[in-house]
């Protein structure tokens, strides 16, 4: 398995795109419940407004149009809506939506001279550490995902597309016995979703011929920014939806996957409460 984008060389016509949290990997929900959530709480000092707070930040991250979002982009969403008036929330919230890398290193280089990117550091090493606390019961792959990706290795190189922490992705697919059948693993180091599949298309493939399978908005607008083609894991239905994706990835070899694609989609934006 390659490492990483520059090591990955294409050896198939047809390539998997792959997010992990809340997609191949049951852990959406309790690392959100558990880690980013509280640990957000406890950096901010959030006293009377803590359980409201929560409850916004699961609002935003996980049962809207905004689920899946990198972290520091869900962090300045919820500063911004706490702290309106706040300069220096203000500049990491645009940093947020503007840079091209959004990860602790990217932050860190920032974090002398805003007191708000020294606070998003700090809670983005709590929330690695509350992560790597759960037990191993609680962070499991989907039922049939690792039936599925073996299937369509045989066809498709996979890549893992995920905007997570790239020491988590690897060891959760590597305990899951996830990884023999992965090719390449990009991660929020890499850069965003949408460059990461861009620098893939790179490798050969054409775009009818790559699929990013995800369970939010934002795999799907990565998808769409560089014309592939999107297979969403819907919220509450994840292991009907894997147990699908063999037929869906039979109508991409054969090129005639647009029509169920467009039907899968009006599915999955009425499911997030989307139009």
């Amino acid at each position: 398995m390659a490492h990483s984008l520059h090591e990955f060389v294409r050896r198939k016509p047809f390539l998997l795109c792959v997010d992990s949290d809340g997609c191949a990997m049951d852990t959406m929900n309790i690392k959100h419940f558990r880690c980013f959530g509280p640990c957000f709480a406890d950096e901010w000092g959030l006293g009377a407004g803590r359980d409201a707070a929560l409850k916004r930040w699961n609002e935003i991250n996980l049962f809207s149009m905004t689920r899946g979002i990198n972290r520091f982009l869900g962090l300045a969403h919820i500063l911004t809506e706490l702290f309106p008036d706040d300069q220096n929330v203000a500049a990491f919230s645009r940093w947020a939506q503007t840079s091209k890398e959004l990860s602790e290193r990217a932050v860190e280089a920032h974090a002398a001279g805003n007191p708000v990117f020294s606070k998003a550091l700090a809670w983005s090493r709590a929330v690695n550490k509350a992560i790597g606390e759960l037990t191993d019961e609680e962070k499991t792959a989907f039922r049939g995902v690792k039936e599925v990706l073996e299937e369509a290795h045989k066809s498709f190189d996979i890549a893992v597309v995920s905007s997570a922490n790239y020491a988590a992705v690897e060891e959760e697919w590597a305990r899951c016995g996830l990884l023999a059948h992965v090719d390449v693993l990009t991660t929020q180091q890499d850069g965003s979703k949408a460059h990461c599949i861009s620098e893939l298309l790179k490798k050969g493939y054409t775009p009818r011929s790559v699929v990013m399978c995800g369970d939010a908005p934002g795999d799907e607008r990565a998808a769409a920014e560089n014309g592939v083609l999107f297979y969403p894991i819907l919220v509450k239905d994840e292991e009907a939806s894997w147990e699908a994706l063999p037929a869906f990835l039979d109508l991409v070899k054969e090129g005639n996957a647009k029509g169920e694609e467009a039907r899968l989609k009006a599915a999955f934006l009425r499911d997030l409460g989307g139009n």
